[in-house]
């Protein structure tokens, strides 16, 4: 990978210069420059260049871990309060006989169809999916460690809604679905978070940390999955359900208090967001966007449904309520994984693996619903969810390596000329492609319970469903390797 960003990192400017992107430095032509990672009035950094090596090795490094770090846990909590519902609805479903007939409600009053428990969960992901879009604007306008403050806060909105709309069984479905629809602000904070974190570090080191970035905001579907069933228990499932919401106001707060005292923004990132705008002009951004959906959106909708389908397709939802946060975890715990494998092998290659491995395990899913074998489907899903994970972390070091190949290219057609400011400009391309691919890509979660809801009303099975995630599984690692991976092409082994 480093021989794709070479031709844009080494373009960069010295540490002596200073850039376009610092205008506190340049606004007076006898001032001197800003010195590197300065941190500022407002906790703003004027001037920041991760390839310099010697800066980075002296306080490059430590200050981009640091913002790395509460950039995690911010977006940790985002993403568990984002997934609260598909472990709240499990509780929420009723059990119903071949008729229809209800036979068991659930708790508090509430007795939710499959298809409504799966159509709460596909509004909740399709709002995050739809806010991660202005949510990526949103860094280059206020600044990551400003917006990330704000986002953080927004949490208290659907957190305080799950914990009042759950005591109420006899309001209309529409206002449960408006209240799980907040829930989708929790999503968003995913595209802010990874785009203002690929500004922090060298090209060398971006497949490692926005794996990490991601991962711990993954895995909040886990903590979130296993988590909230403890509470829920606290004081009586009827009562508890309120606490799956109370669990995360605190936790809100906390984290938008960190990212307040001890994160940083970064004037290289707060800038017009004309190249987020300028970003889809390129058809890579669309292409890995429709890869994401593969990864990501597997991810994000098998999470969400895991627990309910556990509980329709076997009638164990104290499986569902006990493991269904595996998947999640080991899905999560191995996007880093993939990072890691990219920045060795090449982010195309790893993602045509994982595809190949999603496509396999898919089948064996199939079979494992056909048999009424748990331990079957149970196992297939865990190598799903490591596949997804590996993909997620493989695709995302892909769009970086490849807008610096872009990069390189737009300078080369001036014979050099502007190449430093051709390099930020696509590396802010890079910035916002990030957050417009997890914006498409989110909206696998929206879809994927919607399709398992068609499935099992229509043939009574989901089996249909998986047969058609086979296919497109399969698809996407012929596209893949069209593109990214076959010799001759322009981005071959990005």
């Amino acid at each position: 990978m480093s021989t794709t960003a070479t031709p844009a990192a080494t373009a960069a400017a010295p540490p002596s210069a200073t850039p376009a992107s610092a205008p506190s430095a340049s606004a007076d032509p006898a001032a001197a420059p800003v010195e590197l990672g300065v941190v500022g009035p407002g906790r703003w950094i004027e001037r920041w260049d991760p390839q310099d090596e010697g800066f980075w090795a002296s306080r490059g490094r430590a200050i981009a871990r640091r913002n790395l770090v509460f950039s995690i846990l911010a977006e940790h909590i985002g993403f568990s309060v984002w997934m609260l519902w598909s472990i709240v609805v499990v509780s929420m479903s009723g059990t119903f006989d071949a008729t229809g007939a209800l036979v068991t409600a659930g708790a508090n009053g509430w007795a939710l169809t499959a298809g409504q428990a799966l159509t709460v969960l596909a509004t909740a992901s399709g709002v995050g999916a739809a806010l991660r879009i202005p949510y990526t604007f949103a860094v280059p306008i206020f600044g990551g460690r400003n917006w990330t403050v704000v986002s953080a806060l927004l949490l208290l909105v659907p957190t305080l809604g799950l914990a009042w709309v759950v005591q109420h069984p006899e309001l209309p479905f529409w206002v449960l679905l408006v209240v799980a629809g907040t829930a989708g602000l929790g999503g968003g904070n995913f595209a802010s978070s990874m785009a203002n974190i690929s500004f922090f570090y060298p090209e060398r080191e971006k497949g490692w940390a926005l794996g990490l970035n991601a991962a711990g905001g993954n895995i909040g579907v886990a903590v979130a999955q296993k988590a909230v069933p403890l509470v829920i228990g606290l004081g009586g499932v009827a009562a508890g359900l309120s606490n799956a919401g109370l669990l995360y106001v605190p936790l809100a707060i906390v984290s938008a208090v960190l990212a307040y005292r001890l994160m940083d923004n970064l004037r290289e990132a707060k800038a017009d967001p004309g190249p987020t705008a300028r970003a889809t002009r390129h058809l890579h951004t669309w292409l890995m966007a429709l890869l994401y959906i593969g990864t990501f959106g597997s991810f994000i909708g098998y999470s969400a449904a895991f627990p309910t389908l556990l509980k329709v397709v076997f009638e164990r939802g104290d499986i569902a309520l006990a493991y269904g946060f595996l998947g999640a975890l080991v899905g999560s715990l191995s996007r880093p994984l993939g990072g890691r494998l990219s920045d060795r092998l090449g982010g195309s290659v790893v993602t045509v693996g994982a595809f190949l491995v999603m496509a396999v395990a898919g089948l064996v899913a199939v079979v494992g619903v056909q048999e009424r074998s748990l331990p079957l489907f149970f196992a297939s899903f865990m190598a799903l969810f490591v596949a997804t994970g590996v993909g997620n972390g493989s695709t995302y070091r892909m769009i970086p390596a490849i807008f610096s190949r872009l990069g390189a290219r737009e300078a080369g057609t001036d014979g050099g000329a502007g190449t430093a400011e051709t390099a930020l400009e696509f590396k802010r391309r890079a910035a916002g492609a990030v957050g417009i691919i997890s914006a498409v890509g989110a909206f696998g979660g929206f879809v994927i319970p919607f399709v398992y809801k068609y499935a099992k009303e229509e043939y009574g099975s989901i089996v249909p469903a998986l047969q058609v995630y086979v296919g497109v599984f399969l698809v996407l690692a012929v596209v893949t390797w069209a593109v990214y991976l076959r010799r001759g092409a322009t981005m071959a082994k990005v």
